[in-house]
């Protein structure tokens, strides 16, 4: 089924979003080790009232599709992808997923031809984030819910991979051995002021927190869980090589990965308002009011330096926007 939200000018912003961030996307070049880096210091009373400094830090990108940490986890993949002369690249995600339309723009930028699996029951060809994946070439397969529960299992990937045999696939989100690499490769370890001590970032599928684990030994890295999984701690370990420098904060999740309420929606606005950095309400929004949450509590050490990862995901607003989530105003703000 397909839901449409608003009046007919809400579905033409809406394509006209689609269209320009198509245009934004083909922009796209992947990230070098020597990739730039943006960062800024956050000033807030009760930082300074307890000694810490906060820091956000991203690599730099000119392309919502692949800001964050989007570009670290596909690097290696299509690396590998073209090495070894694949035919192809397959994921999965869900229909508003940031990861399945950053492997879209990437693999166009690269002229891989790409898949891409969503847990849907039908694929709703108005939805800002897949209208975008079908523009940059990507074909969309649809799966229930039932199917995508498989996605991880070994005896169906198998056969996955026999009805694709030349293709790569690559696990959900990224998160691979491969998307690890590439986020222990960005350095974000040292701030503009001195070493870090604490990286913090939203964490899903694990392979970030991994990453930032792994790529900086003598840091403690804490991930703020953004999704209700019991396993997750486990991934990371592996992930992360038996790493023991990483913590992993379950208590911010709320009623659910996707879900946020009023306030957690006013805080993303009123950060923006305060330090001009967007974040949205399903993963950064979410970790850095657990962040705030944290240092009220005196979580950090005092004269602590913090660094937050900002993993992008701001294409997900268009999503947020086309449900009726949140309001055309809230668009504009946060995304200005």
């Amino acid at each position: 089924m397909i839901y449409l939200y608003g009046n007919r000018l809400l579905l033409a912003v809406i394509l006209l979003f689609c269209f320009n961030q198509l245009h934004t996307y083909q922009k796209l070049s992947m990230m070098m080790n020597n990739q730039p880096t943006n960062w800024q210091a956050i000033k807030h009373h009760l930082l300074e009232s307890l000694r810490l400094e906060l820091w956000i830090v991203q690599p730099t990108c000119d392309s919502l599709a692949v800001s964050g940490n989007k570009q670290l986890k596909l690097k290696y993949h299509i690396n590998k992808a073209q090495q070894e002369h694949k035919a192809g690249i397959l994921t999965f995600g869900g229909a508003f997923s940031n990861h399945l339309l950053a492997t879209a723009v990437s693999c166009a930028e690269n002229a891989i031809p790409c898949i891409g699996m969503v847990r849907t029951d039908q694929l709703d060809p108005v939805n800002p984030t897949l209208n975008a994946c079908q523009q940059a070439g990507m074909q969309l397969i649809a799966l229930s819910r039932a199917q995508y529960k498989q996605r991880n299992e070994p005896a169906w990937l198998a056969r996955l991979q026999q009805d694709y045999p030349s293709t790569l696939i690559v696990p959900e989100g990224g998160t691979s051995s491969y998307g690890v690499k590439g986020v222990s490769e960005f350095d974000v370890g040292t701030t503009p002021s001195g070493k870090a001590d604490v990286l913090i970032t939203a964490t899903g599928s694990g392979g970030t927190l991994a990453g930032l684990s792994l790529g900086h030994p003598n840091c403690q890295a804490l991930g703020i869980a953004v999704v209700k999984d019991t396993t997750l701690s486990e991934k990371i370990a592996t992930l992360s090589q038996q790493q023991t420098n990483w913590h992993l904060l379950s208590d911010f999740v709320g009623k659910g990965y996707g879900r946020f309420d009023d306030s957690l929606l006013q805080f993303c606005l009123d950060f923006k308002k305060d330090t001009t950095i967007s974040l949205e309400p399903i993963y950064t929004g979410k970790a850095m009011r657990a962040v705030f949450t944290l240092i009220s509590q005196h979580y950090f050490r005092p004269r602590s330096k913090l660094v937050f990862f900002h993993t992008g995901g701001l294409q997900g607003l268009a999503g947020l926007l086309y449900r009726g989530l949140i309001s055309q105003q809230e668009y504009d703000l946060l995304m200005a």
